[in-house]
């Protein structure tokens, strides 16, 4: 019989699931496995098994627990609300914790998460030497040799790569325009300053245009949301208490993200920050958007973000912001629902899946014929940015605060 596990992983909400299958039919990977042993249920029986006893926690188990992209669609499909994705994150931590992950996986992405991602410095020389890899010519000769088909992994991570901005910061205070509506805090992430920064520009001026005074407070970090998937919990504690720290002022009405996953993150603890973290798009939805004027005559393709859509619950409020831009034709990507294979760093670690679950992806907006693709999530952006690219259509992928702040520009200059 196997050594009963139950340190880390929440084994009492393993018990909520009543394997029903409600789940089955929108779990990615059970959709492109047909294995029951891919599926929310069939994993939840192996968290269980594994807690109880009954099962080994072998390589099939770590594979099958790393194989889930934690997209998180399985919850709002499931009539008895079972948390899977608190239970995903859960177990790996205790795949962890008993050291059934290889240590070379493990202290790689340890390695990677906590002293790159998680460290502004780090981050912000990492993001340099690639502005420079990009601007010397040298990624255009280093593609061009194809001598990085000798590391797939490292070609897959290179090819993910955005033209890298100039590094943005947000500024500590951005001042409301017009008549003052509130205050509020930015949550500006760890990545999004480096490889986002013109989301992140246009986020505080869309919320100033609609006379909200932001603050973006030195102390924020990084959320932890790459750290809680990848199974190292304790990080992720750790980095969330200092952002809670950061936003310890009384006084805001409400602190805004515009990064999907991180919002997701910062809203699950359900702390005292918790509790004020709203999406921009949620938040200016609910406050009331000031109309912009400027017409932008384009056929755009909303894409849910699934942190954004099974994480935190918002759909209708992205939409009905774009529908406000004059000019703008607004559909559904066919499969909007779907999770698009970026799931933090999945594209990654499991390249195989991500690839596969990008091409629908890539045929859906070759079907519809959009001029534009946007979401909410920097992960989707990334992705789908590479499938258009490398299909070699013409679609821009952009945050829907890229078009409103568009909008509201070229309203200002008409």
């Amino acid at each position: 019989m196997a050594e009963p596990l139950a340190t880390l992983l929440e084994y009492e909400k393993t018990l909520d699931c009543v394997h029903c299958g409600l789940c089955l039919p929108h779990c990615p990977t059970y959709q492109e496995t047909g294995r029951e042993s891919s599926s929310p249920r069939g994993r939840i029986y192996a968290m269980r098994g594994v807690a109880e006893g009954r099962i080994e926690l072998d390589a099939a188990v770590v594979d099958e627990m790393y194989l889930c992209l934690a997209c998180r669609a399985c919850e709002s499909a499931c009539p008895a609300g079972v948390q899977y994705g608190r239970l995903v994150e859960s177990m790996r931590a205790e795949i962890d914790e008993r050291g059934a992950r290889s240590r070379a996986s493990r202290f790689f992405q340890r390695l990677v998460l906590r002293r790159v991602v998680a460290s502004h410095i780090v981050l912000r020389l990492v993001a340099l030497a690639l502005r420079l890899y990009q601007r010397s010519g040298l990624q255009r000769l280093l593609r061009a040799s194809n001598l990085l088909l000798v590391a797939p992994r490292l070609r897959d991570a290179e090819q993910l790569l955005p033209p890298v901005p100039p590094a943005w910061r947000a500024p500590g205070v951005t001042p409301a325009e017009g008549v003052l509506r509130g205050r509020v805090g930015f949550f500006a992430g760890c990545l999004m300053p480096e490889f986002f920064g013109p989301v992140n520009r246009a986020t505080l001026r869309v919320l100033a245009r609609n006379g909200f005074e932001v603050h973006a407070p030195r102390g924020q970090g990084c959320c932890g949301a790459l750290h809680a998937h990848a199974g190292d919990a304790r990080a992720a504690e750790r980095l969330h208490a200092r952002n809670v720290a950061a936003f310890g002022a009384d006084d805001l009405d409400a602190v805004v993200v515009n990064s999907a996953g991180c919002g997701a993150s910062l809203r699950d603890p359900g702390d005292a920050l918790s509790a004020r973290v709203r999406d921009v798009s949620e938040f200016l939805h609910a406050a009331g958007l000031r109309p912009p004027r400027g017409a932008v005559p384009l056929r755009v393709a909303y894409d849910d973000a699934c942190h954004l859509l099974h994480g935190q619950r918002v759909s209708a409020a992205p939409r009905e912001l774009l529908r406000m831009i004059p000019g703008l034709q607004l559909v559904d990507l066919p499969g909007t629902q779907d999770c698009c294979g970026a799931a933090g760093i999945y594209n990654l670690t499991q390249p195989d899946m991500s690839a596969r679950l990008l091409r629908r992806k890539v045929d859906a907006i070759r079907r519809t014929t959009p001029q534009v693709v946007v979401t909410g999530n920097p992960g989707c952006l990334l992705q789908l940015s590479r499938g258009v690219r490398d299909a070699g259509l013409d679609v821009e992928v952009l945050h829907p605060v890229e078009l409103l702040e568009r909008s509201y520009a070229v309203g200002e200059s008409d």
